[in-house]
């Protein structure tokens, strides 16, 4: 899906609206929409993601991702491997808009390649390995390391 179409349609639907008014009229929503065309962008991106987590929920197995791709958003329906249940303890009920580095990005994608899970799961699980307590480094608790005096 290529977004800047839309965006596009978007600009000209602004300009003939605009065209009712006078010159100032035109150039005023001609800089809106210049202001405006991330933010279009961004919009339609959450608006295809909103689809996805329907279209998920709709599904008895496999999920839909939306993965960007040169700057677009693509649809990917992903079918469930048989290999049993991921180790995610809750539904995935929260959202969030992540940004990253694109080297990040694409380190992360091959880290979750690797393991043959979805860049999601990936996520997720890393982050639950992360921001489990952790136990003290530095021995076991049954050693007394020190000095004595004579």
């Amino acid at each position: 899906m290529q977004i800047e179409g839309y965006v596009q349609a978007l600009r000209e639907d602004l300009a003939r609206v605009a065209a009712v008014g006078d010159e100032s009229t035109g150039r005023a929503a001609e800089l809106l929409a210049l202001a405006l065309e991330s933010s279009f962008g961004r919009r339609l991106q959450e608006a295809v993601a909103e689809a996805a987590l329907e279209l998920t929920a709709q599904l008895e197995s496999g999920h839909v991702e939306v993965r960007i791709v040169g700057g677009d958003p693509e649809l990917v329906l992903v079918q469930e491997q048989a290999s049993g249940p991921e180790t995610v303890d809750e539904a995935y009920s929260a959202r969030i808009t992540l940004r990253l580095p694109d080297s990040l990005k694409v380190r992360v994608e091959a880290a979750a390649a690797r393991e043959g899970t979805s860049v999601n799961t990936w996520l997720v699980q890393a982050l639950q390995r992360a921001s489990e307590p952790r136990r003290p480094s530095g021995g076991s608790r049954n050693r007394l390391t020190g000095y004595g005096r004579s």
